[in-house]
């Protein structure tokens, strides 16, 4: 069902799976922790179970919460977000073993999107990831985005997206997982 931002801030999404923009692509997203709603998420992408997603936040301040080390987290956080960059770290007990698919770890984001900044501010983080099936380009159009109508419970009326890659850095171990379109720029942090 195609949703205002306003609509879908009125609903419940417990057990639901929407999709919205983000700065980068369409994002396929749920509440943290819910584990229907996260199953569903792998049985639309057509993804392998042991690959997690990553927890989009609105705020610097909730991300902090998802992980054991905040303090290596908030140089990072503060001069690349909101932005294209996912940053992974070591869980905090916030994170279920559901989200994080068994890991220690989780990737968290904050998006520079102000529709995904209202949903996340309102409903808090979420399990996010691309709008595709695996090994398919992600959805960067609205219009293709309708094409999920059926398999989701509500899609988030929007318009196109940037379509960059979010850089994957590891803060524990100070590594690139995936080079998107922001470098990390560590000796200046």
């Amino acid at each position: 069902m195609e949703v205002t931002v306003e609509t879908l801030l009125e609903k419940d999404l417990k057990g639901r799976v929407i999709v919205f923009e983000t700065d980068t692509v369409y994002g396929l997203g749920c509440l943290i922790g819910d584990e229907l709603a996260i199953e569903k998420m792998y049985a639309i992408k057509k993804r392998e179970k042991k690959k997690p997603f990553a927890v989009l936040v609105a705020k610097a301040e909730d991300a902090y919460t998802l992980i054991k080390h905040p303090k290596r987290l908030r140089p990072y956080a503060s001069y690349y977000w909101p932005g294209a960059m996912t940053f992974v770290s070591e869980k905090s007990d916030r994170v279920s073993d559901i989200t994080s698919r068994g890991l220690d770890t989780v990737g968290v984001r904050m998006p520079g999107s102000d529709t995904a900044y209202r949903i996340l501010n309102h409903f808090g983080a979420m399990v996010v990831t691309s709008l595709n099936v695996a090994n398919k380009p992600p959805v960067v159009r609205y219009e293709a985005a309708l094409a999920f109508e059926d398999k989701v419970d509500y899609i988030v009326k929007g318009g196109n997206t940037s379509g960059e890659v979010s850089t994957v850095f590891d803060i524990d171990n100070n590594k690139i997982l995936r080079l998107g379109t922001l470098k990390v720029k560590r000796n200046r942090l």
